[in-house]
């Protein structure tokens, strides 16, 4: 797959859950929860309790860094990502388009494939605009070789790089610790030399030329 993606290339919700492996019995049970939404008709619809959405740890491979972004309501640092547009239908297409629109990174990737890191099930408190309701989050990675070039989408959406062990430290929620854990897994078996989803390695072309 390369960093663009085809409708014939990414994968539906159903397809990728359906290979997913469930690393506790908690995560088991979240699984089981999620897989009928995914065979459901618009799994990404806001007007039901429980609905897909789709997000991103950003890593930049090299420095052994991950991108997080200031969510306001949350009022926490959390990875990127969101709800699916009308006629998206992969949860990785989501993704990348919510984490390109976040970051402004131009050469975002899978990393090192466009497989699900991680599912879980966040509550969403009730606002004037919505009830309370949840969502099924599901997790990629991607990766980038210009950290430098990551600008937020608005100034109230502010993103920083942070080595990713200081990240897992920071974190506030369970389920962002654990993605984490998992990236630095990958990070550690994979390794800044593995192949990112497009087949090209990450040893080289870095440019931390202005930061």
């Amino acid at each position: 797959m390369n960093d663009t993606g085809t409708s014939r290339e990414f994968r539906t919700a159903a397809e990728l859950l359906s290979e997913f492996r469930p690393r506790s019995a908690r995560e088991a049970a979240v699984l089981a929860r999620v897989l009928p939404l995914a065979a459901a008709g618009d799994p990404y619809a806001r007007e039901r309790p429980l609905h897909l959405t789709a997000s991103a740890l950003i890593v930049h491979p090299a420095g052994r860094e991950v991108l997080l972004r200031w969510h306001e309501r949350q009022q926490d640092w959390l990875q990127v990502g969101g709800h699916g547009d009308p006629g998206e239908e992969f949860p990785a297409q989501v993704a990348l388009r919510e984490a390109r629109e976040e970051s402004n990174l131009p050469d975002l990737v899978f990393w090192p494939a466009a497989r699900l890191l991680h599912v879980v099930v966040l509550p969403v408190p009730a606002s004037d605009r919505e009830p309370a309701h949840e969502h099924a989050d599901l997790r990629f990675v991607l990766a980038t070789r210009t950290p430098a070039a990551v600008r937020p989408e608005r100034p109230s959406a502010r993103v920083r790089w942070l080595p990713i062990e200081e990240a897992r430290g920071a974190a506030r929620g369970e389920a962002l610790r654990e993605s984490l854990a998992r990236v630095v897994e990958l990070l550690e078996n994979e390794g800044p030399a593995a192949l990112s989803a497009d087949g090209s390695s990450w040893t080289g072309g870095v440019d931390d030329s202005d930061r």
